[in-house]
């Protein structure tokens, strides 16, 4: 299934409109979502194609959402790429766990994000 439409969830602006930017570009629709609880309610309502998901975010963090989306019937299809600050092998194996396709740590290499997107697809 081609990815077309990516939800964002990052509780920074910032990165939430450097990674739109770079996504649109390359031909992405894109949905934004500030927090783990929105991402839940987005990613039933938006059903987008990939979920790009922080981890340290006010109230439900990334790994809660992941899970959340992951376990329920309607969005378990949806991958997720955890796209977090946090780098140690134990966060990167916890993200997985929760459900997680793949993991990124922050700052995000275009380039590399970009060929993970094209190997989910």
């Amino acid at each position: 299934m081609p990815i077309k439409k990516i939800l964002i969830v990052d509780d920074s602006p910032t990165e939430r409109h450097a990674l739109s930017e770079m996504l649109a570009k390359n031909g992405f629709s894109i949905v934004t979502a500030e927090s783990g609880e929105e991402a839940i309610a987005k990613s039933k309502s938006e059903m987008p194609d990939l979920i790009l998901m922080d981890v340290v975010m006010p109230g439900m963090n990334g790994y809660q959402a992941t899970r959340t989306i992951t376990r329920e019937e309607a969005t378990k299809h949806i991958p997720v790429i955890m796209c977090t600050s946090k780098g140690q092998e134990t966060d990167k194996i916890w993200g997985m766990r929760q459900g997680a396709n793949d993991y990124l740590v922050k700052p995000i290499d275009p380039k590399l994000l970009l060929d993970k997107i094209a190997a989910l697809a």
